[in-house]
């Protein structure tokens, strides 16, 4: 008898973390690293939200929480959805969970039965497929290459949806590639959703904040109202907040899917740390200025990053519209040699190769369901990655 569950081979470890946890290990070896693997803001978090949660210490706010959240919490994020995105969600229709990628995990676990097929546009997470798998489900990508903007049209989407699709999965803006649809794209695809009333949309806009140039950002519900009733719409504080270590993800949907939700992570984490519950309170109600002020740290480090991985040979970067990360291919580097003697077959080649021999951490396009490009995060300091992206321009110049 295996120790393991069956289900447990349905999965892989999480191939961001994994490069990440390399590059740390060669770091504490005392190699010159500079890491641009992990999906997370170098800004600390801000003063106004730490100074709640030691205010919530001092008051003794440490006991357990309703499973759902505080009603002070759920109450601020349907200000921010009313505020933010003109959605009219109650604090009943309000979770709170432990991070986002927990309201992904509720969802999936509460609602798919085994052969139930989830529509995911690739490239995507690396963690939506095997969360999907997990839950008894059947990942089905679309494929949306650079031609596309890395986004799909609606006729792929018509075209993907079966009598077995129970959801579509929607990441806006997108990681790995920062891709954003626009709301007259997000229209186009809930006209197809309006078609099909058995699939269920289930949108991740936890980049929501971090847009650059002219671009404003729409979310499904906000676009079609008329699918209020079948979309669960996913945010929370890491991102735009750099309080990826709170671990406070949110979501709203209909009253019986949250109910369904709670009642699962009754069963598995229950309530989310009370402490972390208070300081996303005064992210959410108090002052923005930080996020806007990293928003324009952002914009200038992604012009930088695509201007200098523009000058690589053999690579080809797209300049994209939100989060943190850029997606360039690395196919015209691939058949070549390092300058150590490596042969490099496939983007994961490339992206072990360019970490031993220049010291820098990415992660690989195949990790994110589209071989042939590299991901890299560009929250990092401007110094970091201006000298990462020499180093990359090198490593690329010495191929042949």
């Amino acid at each position: 008898m295996s120790l393991t569950a069956e289900r447990l081979n349905k999965v892989s470890p999480s191939q961001t973390i994994a490069i990440s946890t390399k590059a740390r290990e060669m770091k504490a070896a005392g190699r010159d690293i500079i890491s641009l693997s992990a999906g997370e803001p170098d800004f600390p978090t801000p003063r106004n939200i730490k100074d709640a949660a030691i205010r919530a210490i001092e008051e003794g706010q440490t006991l357990y929480t309703d499973v759902s959240g505080t009603p002070a919490l759920r109450k601020a994020v349907a200000a921010k959805f009313g505020r933010d995105n003109r959605l009219d969600y109650k604090p009943e229709e309000i979770i709170v969970s432990t991070g986002g990628k927990q309201v992904i995990f509720n969802a999936m676990v509460a609602t798919l039965d085994k052969g139930d097929e989830v529509i995911i546009p690739a490239p995507c997470w690396v963690s939506y497929p095997d969360i999907v798998a997990l839950a008894d489900g059947t990942p089905v990508t679309i494929p949306a290459g650079p031609n596309q903007g890395f986004k799909i049209t609606a006729e792929q989407l018509e075209a993907a949806i079966t009598p077995r699709t129970k959801w579509l999965m929607l990441n806006n803006p997108c990681n790995p590639t920062g891709a954003a649809y626009t709301a007259e794209e997000l229209k186009a695809l809930t006209d197809v959703l309006l078609r099909h009333p058995h699939v269920w949309v289930f949108t991740d806009d936890i980049y929501e904040k971090l847009v650059y140039g002219d671009f404003k950002f729409a979310t499904v519900v906000e676009v079609e109202p008329r699918l209020r009733d079948r979309t669960l719409t996913m945010n929370g504080c890491s991102k735009a907040y750099a309080m990826t270590g709170w671990r406070i993800g949110f979501a709203g949907a209909p009253v019986a899917l949250t109910k369904a939700m709670d009642k699962l992570q009754s069963q598995s984490t229950s309530n989310t740390s009370s402490i972390s519950q208070a300081a996303a309170v005064e992210a959410l109600n108090g002052p923005q200025d930080d996020v806007e002020t990293m928003r324009q740290a952002f914009e200038r480090r992604r012009d930088l990053v695509v201007s200098m991985l523009n000058e690589a040979p053999g690579i080809h970067c797209n300049t994209p519209e939100g989060a943190f990360y850029v997606f360039p291919s690395v196919q015209g580097c691939l058949g070549k040699t390092t300058k150590a003697g490596k042969r490099l077959e496939t983007d994961e080649d490339f992206v072990l190769a360019l970490l031993e021999e220049e010291g820098v951490a990415t992660v690989h396009g195949s990790a994110f369901l589209f071989p042939g490009y590299m991901r890299i995060s560009y929250a990092a300091a401007e110094e970091q990655l201006r000298e990462a992206c020499a180093r990359i321009q090198r490593f690329c110049q010495g191929l042949n």
